[in-house]
């Protein structure tokens, strides 16, 4: 049973097996790290060749295995290998992915070369206890999809969003909003070639104002917006200057035009398509479950690299501030090759957000990882607040000196000891995939060399890999994007007789119904309108009421608003509440007058009497204490239930985090319960075997000097006397007889260390069936959620109001008549 086996559903991320430091033999003991480390971030620094793209591959893929959704900014194109998983192992699968340059220098063909790398990946997890089994369990665990921001390989990115109003939470915060305003105005101003200092440049303090003054008012912007700020501000001074003063007109609108010319550019237009750069749609797809979404950023310029990871650290930066705070691990931010963004000297935009995000995120459960091939690339108050480290081969003396320093200022922030003489000797003889894990978490540093991927470690992918890739998934987002997009400019009229007459017995006025009749005209969609179609106005009925539910197990209280419209029926039953339907028209947003030139259906005489209408709203107070229901999800492992605003998706993502937590805490009393136990066990069996060697060690030289006593006595036989002889002869029966003993207490021992390890086993195989059973009450994705559904009590109905309404009906080129407006 192997350590994986017990622990990879529950926080502890499989990354190898320990490696001695003084032999370097790799040992049997796996390589295990506790997944709230994490919290504390982490470095990983490699040299080309050290094996880190692999243990970071390994390091989100136990990620996804546990559930704890990422974000990878990839500048190389390596970490979309992770999409490269095959749970069949089949030579088909590779196929696409290996090289026909390498099949050719090979001699042999694409298909061979693919059957040879299946048949390496198959007995390269063989090897480190991976079965095809857990490929597919990663699979199974998250959703894998590429980003690439300004291009339309994979999935894109709208940038426009950020320069919405950033979260209340930042907003409160003026040295955090101040850092957003900075980093935003200077990432932007270098993608059209303008270095700009934030105290000096006039065009960043311009820039900065408009969006400061936009988002402290709630006002979100785009880069329109921003053209014509920039054009026309609405302020007359800056500072104690006049505007024209600091920064004239004729100035201003080179800027602008600077600007303009980015948005006019055809190479500029995929930038503003695709999904919005929304972090929470990033890390969970559509149904909450967790994603590892690789941004792919190697086709950009280096320009367009800093102005979108300013971006997108900002973006995580106030999602961080949205959360709840916790201790277990929420989310990854993950970068590769951070060369540049956080330089120990200069200041790029994306510094500031990265340092806060560094000093801050842990707070609400979000680990930052950064690799990087040379410590020197990275500012020092970042790497001491690191708490993990993961070093593999260094390149310089430098190097390895900087590595040091860090390190004992990081424990020696953490509380920690550090032995540097130590620490020196083991990076001094790293070897290829070894690595030494430096965790203040733990007592002391351990040296291991890293697992097998699950996935597919081909190198970095091309543009049109990942178009293939990614092409099922656009597709479907496609898809998805016309659903939402498709104008309800028209919608069907209900089939009612009124309608029939809306055809043939037009009038040019409306109808007048009796006095205190609260009337209004629904307005034609502005394509209906522009259309220039015949308009016939229906009456119909727009009823709007307030309802009340009060959950007493969850204590959730929540008030709902109902609209629902319907068509007046015959006389004998003019309305009919079964038939409503939900309707997104408001009497506030109703018209006084119709649009000219429409004529009008005929209103009934029950629509035209007062008295009705009082009758019409009791009823439809009746209608919604029968049928409205307040439904709320309830997860039965763990009781949590879902908010009255709050969707399955948001309650799934909101359960995953209190089923970790849950999960660390049960884990964590398991492993206390087992620890003690199993560690006696191994004592007695370390005890154990030290007497079997002992026992044997004295059997031995018994066994020896029995012979040698048994060859005294023949030779005493043949050339001594008689006497000599009987008594070699009793001094050998007794020393045979004392290594009978010796041997039987050899045996006596070796079934007490089987005894010993059988017991450890079973002690393994107990703890084992607990955590399997912890795992599996533990699944917030397959969970089956109940649905509760809370009534309102009579009184929790108010607010009623009936309105009659005009509905504005058309004719299509067959004859149908179907309604000229949106009614939901």
């Amino acid at each position: 049973m192997s350590a994986t086996d017990l622990y990879e559903k529950l926080g502890a991320f499989y990354l190898g097996r320990d490696v001695d430091p003084h032999t370097g033999d790799v040992g049997s003991r796996a390589t295990l790290y506790d997944s709230r480390d994490l919290v504390t971030h982490a470095v990983c620094v490699g040299m080309t060749g050290s094996g880190k793209t692999g243990l970071c591959v390994s390091l989100l893929e136990e990620a996804a295995i546990d559930g704890v959704p990422a974000i990878v900014i990839d500048p190389k194109g390596d970490l979309g290998n992770l999409l490269l998983a095959f749970p069949a192992l089949s030579p088909s699968d590779f196929e696409p992915w290996v090289s026909a340059d390498d099949a050719r220098r090979k001699g042999v063909s694409v298909s061979e070369l693919a059957k040879t790398e299946a048949d390496r990946w198959r007995a390269g997890l063989e090897q480190w206890d991976q079965s095809a089994a857990r490929i597919q369990r990663l699979r199974d665990a998250a959703d894998f999809a590429i980003y690439t921001p300004g291009s339309s390989a994979g999935l894109s990115l709208s940038i426009v969003k950020s320069f919405a109003a950033p979260p209340a939470a930042l907003l409160d915060e003026p040295d955090l909003l101040q850092e957003r305003v900075s980093t935003t105005v200077e990432s932007l101003l270098g993608l059209i070639g303008v270095d700009a200092d934030p105290v000096q440049s006039r065009e960043h303090i311009l820039l900065s104002r408009l969006l400061t003054d936009a988002w402290r008012e709630g006002r979100s912007l785009d880069l329109t917006a921003l053209i014509s700020g920039v054009q026309s501000p609405a302020f007359a001074k800056v500072g104690v200057l006049d505007l024209e003063t600091f920064y004239p007109e004729r100035e201003r609108f080179k800027l602008a035009m600077a600007l303009n010319n980015l948005v006019a550019s055809p190479a500029f237009a995929t930038w503003l398509e695709g999904e919005p750069l929304d972090v929470g749609r990033l890390l969970y797809g559509p149904n909450g479950r967790p994603r590892i979404a690789i941004v792919s950023i190697a086709h950009l310029g280096d320009a367009e690299r800093m102005f979108f990871v300013s971006l997108l650290l900002n973006e995580v930066l106030g999602w961080v501030r949205t959360q709840a705070g916790t201790t277990n691990l929420r989310a990854l931010l993950y970068m590769d090759e951070i060369f540049g963004y956080l330089p120990p000297v200069a200041n790029p935009p994306s510094k500031k957000p990265l340092l806060t995000l560094m000093k801050q995120a842990r707070a609400f459960g979000v680990g930052v990882v950064l690799a990087t091939q040379n410590p020197v690339d990275l500012d020092y108050k970042a790497l001491s607040n690191a708490g993990t480290w993961f070093i593999g081969r260094l390149q310089t003396a430098q190097d390895k000196a900087r590595l040091l320093d860090a390190l004992d200022s990081a424990s020696g922030t953490a509380g920690g000891g550090f032995d540097r003489a130590a620490a020196d000797g083991i990076l001094s003889n790293l070897g290829k995939r070894v690595f030494l894990l430096h965790n203040v978490h733990d007592d002391q540093p351990r040296v291991f060399q890293t697992r097998w991927a699950l996935s597919y470690l081909r190198g970095p992918l091309v543009r049109e890999e990942i178009r293939t890739l990614m092409g099922p998934a656009k597709e479907a987002a496609r898809a998805a994007r016309a659903v939402a997009d498709r104008p309800a400019v028209v919608a069907e009229a209900p089939a009612t007789p009124a309608l029939s007459q809306a055809v043939t017995e037009a009038a040019v006025t409306a109808p007048t119904p009796d006095a205190g009749v609260a009337v209004g005209f629904v307005m034609p969609s502005p394509s209906a309108a522009s259309a220039g179609l015949d308009l016939t106005y229906q009456p119909a009925l727009l009823a709007v009421g307030a309802v009340s539910f009060a959950d007493r197990r969850s204590g959730a209280v929540s008030t709902r608003q109902v609209r629902a419209l319907v068509t007046f029926g015959p006389d004998t039953n003019p309305v009919d509440w079964s038939r409503r339907i939900s309707t997104s028209i408001e009497p506030a947003s109703l018209a006084p007058e119709p649009v000219a030139g429409a004529s009008f259906a005929p209103l009934s005489g029950a629509a035209s009497r007062k008295a009705n209408y009082t009758a019409w709203a009791r009823g439809f107070a009746d209608a919604l204490y029968r049928d409205e229901r307040l439904r709320l999800l309830r997860s039965g492992s763990t009781g949590l239930q879902s908010h009255p605003d709050e969707d399955e998706r948001a309650f799934r993502i909101r359960l995953a985090d209190a089923v970790r937590a849950r999960r660390d805490e049960e884990t964590e009393r398991l492993r206390k319960k087992y620890a003690a136990r199993v560690d006696k066990l191994r004592d007695q069996i370390s005890t154990a075997e030290r007497r079997v060697e002992r026992e044997r060690g004295q059997a031995s030289a018994a066994k020896i000097d029995t012979t040698a006593s048994i060859g005294a006595t023949v030779f005493d036989a043949l050339f001594g006397g008689r006497r000599s002889a009987v008594r070699g002869a009793a001094t050998a029966a007794r020393k045979a007889a004392r290594a009978r003993e010796q041997s039987a207490d050899v045996d006596e021992a070796r079934r007490r260390v089987d005894a010993l390890r059988g017991e450890l086993v079973a002690l393994e195989e107990q703890c084992a069936t607990e955590l399997a059973q912890l795992t599996a009450s533990l699944d917030p994705q397959r969970e089956v959620l109940e649905t509760v559904e809370v009534a309102p009590r009579k009184s929790d109905v108010g607010s009623v109001s009936v309105t009659l309404v005009w509905l504005p009906v058309s004719r299509d080129e067959r004859g149908v008549a179907r309604l000229a407006c949106a009614t939901r």
